[in-house]
């Protein structure tokens, strides 16, 4: 990523393998076995983050790493925290807060093509605006409580709180193509991954409303945590021992006898 140094050896700097994980937990015990899964993969995605800034960082003949990204700063304060000798070198124009170091590790990880999810058109992280900042799924999703699809935000939407944002958040490509939707005025193409055949009649709004609500959680895993999006691998299992999965319809059927719902083949097939 364009960082200089004479060598990593030479600065006594080590890189081990769990260097700057992703703290992912949950006190869900219905979740805490995805943190050795797939998910427990994307993790590594902030590791592989200050592994790049050091790997790259080995022209000879240099002594000082020297940062070329607002992006690479905040790495190389952090590098500097755990190794005080390091020698690093922030230019003026790079010497800024924005965007911040969780909106960089949260855009890297949503590229990262190797852990479980769909790369989408925007690296959009649920981790970075859900999980950190706490916006509701709500704001963004509006309309899932009344309407029988979740929908997604509008570019509008996104724009509303991005114009707000100082414009050194153009470094991160995910910035530039939202701003470049916007002043093309054209929607957003997002991958879709939860879908279900087309027979089956699921509507988010009587989920929404039920009494008790079933949480987006429920089905979707523990977005706020995620920074990409995928299938969640759950199992749910049948009183007669019987193991079916996410999205099956014995999933859902058991879902259904646990909420004491209607078990109807008319309630999801009309």
């Amino acid at each position: 990523m364009g960082l200089r140094t004479n060598s990593q050896a030479d600065l006594g700097i080590d890189t081990p393998e769990g260097a700057g994980r992703s703290r992912m937990t949950t006190n869900r015990p219905r979740f805490r076995h995805l943190l050795t899964t797939p998910v427990g993969i994307a993790t590594l995605a902030i590791a592989s983050v200050a592994a790049q800034f050091l790997a790259v960082a080995t022209a000879a003949g240099a002594d000082t790493l020297v940062a070329r990204s607002v992006c690479e700063a905040h790495e190389l304060r952090a590098l500097k925290e755990e190794n005080p000798d390091l020698e690093i070198e922030v230019p003026k124009e790079f010497d800024t807060p924005w965007p911040s170091r969780s909106a960089c590790l949260s855009h890297e990880a949503a590229l990262d093509e190797d852990t479980p999810g769909l790369v989408q058109p925007i690296p959009f992280s649920h981790k970075h605006h859900a999980g950190k900042f706490g916006i509701d799924c709500l704001y963004c999703h509006s309309g899932t409580d009344r309407s029988p699809a979740a929908g997604v935000p509008s570019v509008e939407l996104c724009m509303g709180c991005h114009l707000q944002f100082p414009a050194s958040y153009d470094e991160l490509s995910g910035i530039r193509t939202l701003k470049e939707h916007w002043e093309k005025q054209e929607p957003i193409e997002w991958l879709q991954v939860h879908r279900l055949p087309e027979h089956v009649q699921f509507r988010h709004n009587r989920h929404l409303q039920a009494d008790p609500e079933v949480t987006c959680q429920e089905c979707h895993g523990l977005v706020e945590e995620f920074d990409k999006i995928f299938v969640l691998k759950d199992t749910k299992w049948w009183p007669w021992g019987l193991p079916t999965q996410t999205l099956e319809m014995g999933w859902c059927i058991q879902c259904h006898r646990e909420k004491k719902i209607s078990q109807d083949c008319y309630t999801c097939h009309y």
